[in-house]
């Protein structure tokens, strides 16, 4: 493992925009970071971010100064990030997949292996834990499931979830590592969206324990259709946002809503920007009115719980996660960028 630390001054980028109704700021803070496509970011509080991307690497941003650390020859793309309150795990997306512990807190950051995965098939999508011992992670399928693993004790060890405890998937029903948001979690609730030739939602109320399986109205029938990303603001209300990768300004059949926890959906802001999202985050503390959604088409606000959306600026991400009301982190390619809101 290499490490380089790199110390670099920032200045503000300042860009105005309608954020609300009470006319809010939103100012920008730049950290570019060269040769890294970043789509998986983790809040730790308003001073600290972690991120893991492309080319083996990851790191993190800390009272504005940016440590890059690398998986030495190994040639990983991380996609999915998150810290279970001790430690940090990074997961790569394919053949052979491999989990990686880090301790936040050592002076000496060392990546530990705690999960490996070979297979052909393998491309691993998007993680999350719902307290410090209990997490999950999900993926393409490789057998005729959606990959699924859990750990029960801190993510020292996972276990793939075998295929008879796990709805069936359609053939060409996959996911899209786009952002780490194809998983939701809400106390012991869990949400995984899939895409491609079908576009579905996986739903399990006891961490992962047993799964129920709903259909979506977001467009699919395609290899690079369907969702892309879910949020859930509380157990009964959520959103879904997608669409199709190779035709971004479609705005057809792209978003949509749940009132009862994913088993109906209702499609929202039909046939209108945005089309193409990689994801969508509700701002906490909104009341699930207002909701953040980024792609490489710009970022989108909606004000009213996703009735209707307002193209806020042209700059490019991947992903976004908040802080709290005012403070957000977005990431995308060689750039994270720390969002304020001013209301």
């Amino acid at each position: 493992m290499r490490r380089i630390i790199l110390f670099i001054s920032f200045v503000f980028i300042l860009l105005t925009n309608i954020y609300s109704q009470s006319n809010s700021k939103l100012t920008f803070k730049d950290f570019p970071i060269k040769n890294v496509s970043i789509r998986a970011i983790e809040v730790i509080n308003d001073s600290t971010l972690w991120f893991a991307g492309s080319n083996s690497k990851f790191g993190k941003i800390i009272n504005n100064k940016i440590e890059i650390d690398s998986i030495k020859n190994k040639g990983l793309h991380f996609r999915s990030i998150a810290f279970n309150g001790k430690n940090i795990f990074i997961l790569s997306i394919e053949n052979p997949a491999v989990l990686y512990k880090i301790d936040p807190y050592s002076n000496s950051i060392d990546a530990t292996e705690v999960y490996k995965e070979t297979n052909k098939k393998v491309f691993y999508d998007s993680m999350q834990f719902f307290d410090e011992k209990h997490g999950i992670a999900m993926g393409d399928p490789t057998e005729d499931c959606l990959s699924v693993i859990i750990t029960k004790n801190s993510g020292k060890t996972w276990k793939k979830i075998n295929c008879n405890n796990l709805p069936r998937i359609f053939e060409g029903e996959a996911a899209f590592a786009a952002s780490n948001t194809n998983i939701a979690i809400i106390k012991n609730n869990v949400w995984l969206v899939s895409g491609g030739k079908k576009s579905r939602l996986f739903y399990s109320s006891n961490k992962g324990e047993n799964w129920k399986v709903f259909n979506t109205p977001v467009v699919q029938g395609k290899t690079m259709t369907g969702i892309f990303t879910v949020d859930f603001y509380d157990k009964d209300n959520g959103i879904i946002m997608g669409g199709n990768w190779e035709e971004k300004n479609n705005f057809n059949n792209t978003k949509a809503i749940t009132k009862d926890g994913g088993k109906t959906w209702n499609l929202i802001s039909n046939g209108k920007a945005p089309g193409y999202i990689s994801c969508v985050q509700y701002v906490p503390n909104s009341h699930g009115k207002d909701i953040f959604a980024v792609s490489t088409e710009g970022i989108f606000l909606s004000n009213n719980s996703g009735v209707t959306w307002k193209k806020i600026s042209d700059k490019k991400y991947y992903t976004i996660r908040f802080v709290n009301k005012s403070t957000a982190w977005l990431a995308g390619n060689n750039i994270i960028t720390k969002l304020k809101i001013k209301e």
